[in-house]
């Protein structure tokens, strides 16, 4: 059995000698169509961000040396020589002496060196049969309230770098940015089969031995929340020469990247994943990973036929359900997430405080899986209640936490840190 770590460097090699092939992996797509989606060009903007000085508020632009005495009891009296609302021009500039109307966003005029919010002021009798005066009744420093051109982004500097997950304040830069089309990786096509005799489809009565292909479901909700591309395939029956046959159509399908099974890698009589994938010509770099859940892994790469293009990625999970969400989450959305194009694409751990005691054989790396929340003194985790067995898919329902055990630890106390793996939270 390989270590974990091994296990995620191999994969990591695999996949980055398949982003280096020269497939085209990078696509145009429209602004509006990129939640989601990764980056893949450097975004950069000819203007500045404020385009220009605005009023972070609502009040008056005036100089700060004309009210550099002001106060409730002696106030500074100015004519208000014009307004400015959002998307306005300044009409004209400020003299000394003057205020203008401003309000939230509208561009600051010459002159002016800092905004008096509006609680700060009391409107007064006209200036004049023509003017209104404001009194202004608090002194305030340069600058106040006063967004400053550049002061976000210079002109000409980078906005966003490749490799990010384009979500809400990302589109909403790029649209500032009048970014309207844009590259971004393509996602990966992940065909996904399912064997065993046992197996019926969610539709299908349920017979004396039978059960519903779960992990049929889950893995392609999995694969597509790690920003991936699921294809189901048709479910196989522990049948030699149809898996042979499946994983056959498949290796010849230059539109799917990656191959997901469940099932059929363990040592058993009806396991014949490995024997063959090396009948088709594959390399296996991975059998088993000293992992609990999870000890068999397939991880194995296959020629196209044509030789045209980088091969495909096969990855043979366990059959048992929690196994099989387990060995995804640790490593095949790591790989989809890297595939994709993203920078931090490695699973994302957090440290916790342990709430209960936490025990595994401490010869395989061990995950526990529970409910990870905040408190005041930090994340805690509570592992789930009843069997923490590699069947019991039900107790995994409602959960957002795999502690890590690692080899070596047999037990972490209540009260002790603990690293917590988060599964779905997208990088």
């Amino acid at each position: 059995m390989l270590t974990v770590q091994d296990a995620e460097t191999r994969i990591a090699t695999l996949v980055q000698e398949i982003l280096n092939s020269p497939k085209g992996s990078v696509t145009e797509i429209d602004l509006t169509n990129s939640i989601g989606r990764v980056l893949a060009q450097t975004v950069a903007s000819p203007l500045d961000f404020p385009h220009w000085d605005n009023s972070a508020m609502d009040g008056y632009a005036v100089r700060a040396g004309d009210i550099a005495s002001a106060n409730s009891d002696n106030p500074a009296v100015l004519p208000v020589v014009m307004e400015v609302a959002a998307g306005q021009v300044p009409e004209r500039s400020l003299h000394p002496g003057e205020a203008a109307r401003i309000f939230t966003g509208a561009i600051v005029p010459e002159g002016a060196d800092c905004i008096v919010m509006q609680e700060n002021t009391a409107v007064v009798e006209a200036h004049s049969e023509t003017t209104p005066a404001v009194q202004i009744l608090q002194t305030v420093e340069p600058g106040n309230f006063i967004r400053k051109k550049a002061s976000f982004h210079q002109a000409g500097q980078t906005l966003l770098e490749p490799g990010i997950r384009l979500q809400a304040p990302e589109i909403a830069v790029l649209a500032a940015a009048q970014v309207a089309q844009l590259a971004v990786f393509a996602q990966p096509n992940v065909g996904l089969l399912s064997t065993g005799n046992e197996l019926v489809d969610i539709d299908q009565p349920l017979g004396k031995g039978q059960i519903v292909d779960s992990n049929g479901y889950a893995l392609a909700a999995a694969v597509k929340a790690s920003g991936a591309i699921a294809h189901p395939l048709k479910r196989l029956r522990d049948d030699r020469e149809a898996l042979k046959g499946a994983i056959a159509a498949v290796q010849s399908n230059p539109n799917l990247d990656v191959l997901l099974s469940t099932g059929g890698v363990s040592v058993g009589d009806y396991d014949y994943v490995d024997e063959v994938l090396k009948e088709l010509g594959a390399t296996l770099h991975i059998h088993a990973v000293a992992v609990k859940p999870g000890k068999p892994l397939t991880v194995a790469t296959l020629p196209r036929p044509n030789a045209d293009g980088p091969p495909l990625l096969y990855f043979g999970l366990p059959g048992n359900p929690v196994s099989a969400l387990v060995s995804f989450w640790r490593f095949v959305q790591p790989a989809l997430r890297q595939m994709s194009g993203l920078q931090a694409w490695q699973p994302q751990f957090v440290k916790a405080i342990a709430e209960t005691e936490l025990r595994s054989g401490g010869k395989r790396e061990t995950y526990l899986w529970g409910n990870l929340h905040w408190e005041d003194d930090g994340y805690r985790f509570a592992k789930a209640g009843g069997s923490h067995s590699s069947g019991n898919l039900i107790n995994l329902a409602g959960t957002n936490g795999l502690a890590k055990l690692s080899v070596g630890t047999k037990a972490i106390a209540a009260g002790e840190l603990v690293e917590i793996l988060v599964p779905h939270i997208p990088r």
